[in-house]
């Protein structure tokens, strides 16, 4: 852990969980199947269907071998067969996933304005997410914060999942900052905590479990301000 002078250099965010409130993926996922459904006019409840839904994407992800990377594109495309009980072309459902997606979305409470502050500020703001990289970006590009990252770094581009050390080596590399300087803002404790603080990072848990390896524990994004030594926004005075 960095001492109290807080002198950081780059500071790494976890997407899903973090800056994306996990609710409101769920909730785009039932809206896009209740249009699915819709669409088909099939016997087959909205509920049912979204039962369906997340049996077909849950098996594709247990499926992965360790901490190998497995498509979420490929997922979806696979529970959309699987609630339409045929092979739906992409071109087809993709545009009104996307849709959905970009309606519904939210990001959790803070977390724009705290990467919006950090990015003034001449630490490196980066991305470690277990993400297709056109996803990722997609997600950032909806809350407005894509061009405040200086890097990302997604599983797909590395090829593994956290906890895997190539995740957060290759992110520390693409900052060139050593891992003792830098902050990791993860939700999963054996993921993100658990994997960042094996390579020597600071690991700080928003909404994760509580273990040996979290170094802060907080429940406000803005919090993170405080740990790096930087000043909130100033609120203009009428």
């Amino acid at each position: 852990m960095q001492d109290e002078r807080g002198n950081w250099r780059a500071v790494f965010w976890d997407i899903g969980g973090v800056i994306l409130d996990t609710a409101s993926v769920r909730r785009a996922h039932e809206e896009f199947v209740g249009t699915i459904v819709a669409q088909r006019s099939g016997d087959e409840s909205v509920e049912d269907a979204i039962e369906r839904w997340r049996t077909a994407v849950g098996e594709h992800f247990r499926e992965r071998d360790g901490t190998a990377f497995r498509s979420a594109r490929t997922a979806y495309d696979r529970a959309v067969d699987e609630i339409t009980g045929e092979v739906i072309p992409e071109d087809e459902w993709r545009p009104v996933f996307e849709r959905v997606m970009a309606e519904t979305l939210r990001p959790n409470s803070g977390a724009v304005e705290t990467v919006e502050r950090l990015a003034t500020t001449d630490l490196h703001v980066g991305v470690i997410s277990d993400v297709d990289t056109e996803e990722g970006i997609h997600i950032l590009e909806t809350f407005g914060v894509r061009n405040q990252f200086d890097s990302i770094t997604t599983s797909e581009m590395v090829g593994r999942t956290k906890p895997d050390r190539r995740m957060f080596e290759t992110a520390l590399d693409a900052a060139n900052v050593p891992a003792s300087d830098a902050l990791m803002i993860g939700d999963r404790y054996d993921h993100d905590i658990f994997g960042s603080s094996a390579v020597g990072m600071t690991a700080v848990a928003y909404g994760a479990d509580d273990g040996p390896e979290t170094d802060y524990a907080i429940d406000d994004l803005r919090e993170i301000l405080s740990i790096v030594g930087v000043e909130p926004e100033k609120e203009e005075s009428d």
